[in-house]
């Protein structure tokens, strides 16, 4: 029983949704028949083939009512409050499409995205909930962005998935067309989309193989750009929850060292998400990084000061 509680407090956190609810079902010994009686008694009901289909990841809830009916679930099934509703988040396409997406640049940026996004067709990467991400970030002698390299582990949470989709934005004078992509692990780039007035770049990444629910896949690539201008943060968007995320930042031998680091976070809505705490930056290795345990939605990373 230990165990089973260890691997459910694994998977709340990490998700997806679909196997943190069964997790949670097998735990607490409740047959589904149970759980919408449970559910019945607080005003709401949910069929036993709609709960059958979320366990199983066949459905997703999305409605109001739906979601709703999740919160419920959570107290029935005896779980810590917005548990299953944060993996939920905003839209599983948005989730695996993180992207770098500097607050303060989003509207005018939000529409490239999307008109890439839409050219590469359906979102196939919807199908992905991101377990971990690493995130190494380079910035040159005029304080560049020179380029980024991610590795990500992801989980397939239904059947056929086979793709993900990247999306980069350089700093304000970035050429897209000088920007190369790298796919270096266990994938390889497919059709790439750039947009010259806003700076992003879109790249379908291929997997080697159709994921099956459950399954977890580990993938590496990449975005050398160093065209944009002087660099002040690193600012990744997540639409919804997801795993582990660190983001190390480095500055190469020749460019200046920023006089402080700072960690940046806002919510969905823009909202700043507590303070923006000051990071230590290691003088000997140049570098400085944070750890994000549970990725929540909104936007996450590094802000710098130059002299």
């Amino acid at each position: 029983m230990r165990h089973a509680e260890a691997d459910l407090a694994q998977v709340l956190n990490t998700g997806p949704f679909h196997l943190a609810l069964r997790a949670a079902l097998a735990v607490r010994g409740l047959p589904l028949q149970r759980v919408q009686h449970h559910l019945a008694h607080r005003g709401i009901k949910v069929g036993v083939t709609s709960l059958s289909y979320w366990q199983q990841g066949a459905r997703r809830p999305q409605r109001p009512e739906s979601l709703r009916a999740v919160r419920a679930l959570e107290e029935v099934l005896c779980l810590p409050g917005n548990s299953l509703v944060r993996l939920l988040g905003t839209g599983e396409g948005e989730a695996c499409r993180a992207e770098t997406r500097p607050p303060g640049r989003s509207a005018d940026r939000s529409g490239a995205v999307e008109r890439l996004v839409a050219g590469l067709g359906p979102p196939a990467d919807s199908g992905l909930h991101t377990v971990g991400h690493h995130e190494r970030v380079r910035i040159g002698a005029r304080g560049q962005l020179l380029g980024r390299d991610s590795q990500q582990v992801v989980r397939a949470h239904r059947d056929g998935v086979d793709r993900y989709l990247a999306v980069h934005h350089g700093d304000p004078g970035c050429d897209p067309a000088s920007v190369e992509v790298s796919a270096f692990e266990n994938c390889r780039a497919g059709r790439v989309r750039r947009d010259r007035a806003s700076g992003v770049v879109a790249v379908e990444l291929l997997f080697d193989t159709r994921l099956r629910p459950g399954e977890t896949y580990v993938f590496g690539y990449g975005f050398e750009d160093g065209t944009g201008g002087r660099s002040t943060e690193y600012i990744r968007a997540f639409g919804s929850a997801g795993g582990q995320y660190m983001v190390q930042v480095r500055f190469e031998e020749g460019a200046p060292l920023p006089v402080r680091c700072r960690r940046l976070s806002w919510g969905a809505t823009g909202t700043q998400r507590g303070p923006h705490t000051e990071l230590a930056l290691s003088g000997r290795h140049r570098t400085v990084h944070l750890v994000e345990q549970g990725v929540r939605p909104g936007t996450l990373g590094i802000g710098w000061d130059w002299e």
